[in-house]
């Protein structure tokens, strides 16, 4: 759509490209201009850490400080204990309330390295909808929020018609969460003066609801913006590798992994990433994007750097790069490289190539490693690996033995 904000927040988020749908542009434009707006974005306590597939909404929220905004994160330690059924084929698994807990306190480091936690009028907010949700009394609860919500307009919402069409169950519990998460944005509201919700595109039709409820119950205006739900230009899912989720926690993903994973950008998205994921202007996002050839790879670096330093500082970007220049420029075995230690027991009777690459988490399964080893895509110490079960001793373990697959990938192996 052709639209002019006037907000410095709403302008940033035309022109790097992250708007998707917006419920009133005009109005929601509007409070932005008039004084600080505070915005939320929930987040799941489903894993030990926030992954890549994340990073957009993030810094959607860092944006949203940057220019005077206040941030809200909305831990659901509440609505985990549910789980959102929107576009998934089956139900999650209910964690206990002590994972949850446990994985909130991950996703809270993570957040701290993008947005200030500060009493400053922009400071942003944690919060746990467990807070309002753990104490509800069902049937007040029915009788002054359920009675609001159509179950025919319910079902007609795209994540839960997705899932009847295929005939897969939908539980009674999962369909409750819409309702507690258009509560939780009347609860923000109420609580925080909170007056926008955003999320990718995904979640529409769940923040409308929070939106109707609200107006329904206490007659305020509230406003919903998404993002689109981002995918490669090769059509795969952003935030997966070849081997597994990028985990946003460095205790899960090494700095040198997640470094790797955005050098490892397709030539076709370096230039909406550098937008996405960077606070480069944005004409120097088109400049480095339109590179062609063997200069596209510096505008992979800058955009790997600028990654890397926003999560885990620049001396971490700096020691990846130099690591993987010392891996793929010189054919060395770099000191940052991810290393998997092993003990005398584990190769008392040796250990096979496959074993090897999987223990790195350079194949997921052994029937992976197999495949990658029978399509020459395998190499210790850059020699190819021509056989899966072939064994390695103590002896081999004298130095270091560096495993790459395809290019790109590589781990070291050592011995206790």
């Amino acid at each position: 759509m052709t639209y002019h904000p006037k907000s410095d927040f709403m302008r940033v988020m035309f022109e790097r490209g992250y708007v998707a749908d917006c419920t009133d542009y005009q109005a929601l434009d509007d409070a932005l201009v008039k004084g600080v707006v505070p915005a939320y974005i929930g987040y799941d306590a489903t894993a030990a850490s926030l992954h890549v597939g994340h990073l957009l909404n993030i810094m959607m929220l860092r944006w949203l400080q940057k220019t005077g905004h206040k941030p809200i994160t909305l831990m659901g330690g509440g609505t985990t204990k549910v789980g959102d059924p929107s576009f998934r084929s089956e139900e999650r698994p209910l964690l206990t309330p002590e994972k949850i807990n446990e994985n909130i306190a991950g996703m809270q480091r993570v957040f701290a390295r993008y947005l200030d936690y500060s009493d400053a009028p922009a400071g942003a907010i944690m919060l746990n909808n467990a807070e309002w949700l753990d104490n509800l009394n069902y049937l007040e609860f029915l009788r002054d929020i359920g009675r609001h919500f159509s179950v025919n307009r319910m079902l007609s919402f795209e994540s839960v018609k997705s899932r009847l069409d295929r005939e897969q169950s939908l539980s009674f519990l999962e369909f409750n969460y819409m309702i507690l998460q258009a509560y939780d944005f009347l609860e923000i509201h109420r609580r925080y003066g909170c007056l926008l919700q955003m999320g990718g595109s995904d979640q529409w039709g769940n923040i409308v609801n929070g939106i109707d409820l609200t107006r329904r119950v206490i007659d305020q205006q509230i406003f919903g913006l998404t993002s689109e739900l981002l995918t490669t230009s090769d059509g795969k899912k952003m935030g997966k590798s070849a081997s597994g989720a990028v985990w946003l926690s460095g205790d899960l993903l090494s700095p040198y992994e997640f470094w790797q994973f955005w050098r490892n950008t397709t030539d076709a998205d370096v230039g909406r990433f550098l937008k996405f994921y960077t606070e480069l202007p944005v004409e120097e996002c088109d400049r480095l994007g339109a590179l062609a050839g063997s200069e596209i790879n510096g505008a992979k670096i800058i955009l790997a750097n600028a990654v890397t330093t926003l999560l885990h500082g620049a001396e971490a970007a700096a020691a990846a790069e130099a690591t993987a220049r010392e891996v793929f420029e010189k054919g060395g075995i770099g000191a940052d490289l991810p290393t998997v230690t092993l003990s005398v027991a584990d190769v008392a009777e040796g250990i096979t190539a496959a074993q090897l690459f999987v223990r790195t988490g350079l194949a997921p399964s052994g029937k992976e490693a197999k495949r990658l080893i029978l399509e020459g895509g395998a190499r210790v110490n850059d020699d190819p690996v021509l056989d899966a079960g072939h064994k390695f001793h103590a002896a081999d373990f004298e130095t270091p033995l560096k495993l790459t697959a395809g290019k790109k990938r590589h781990a070291l192996v050592t011995l206790d």
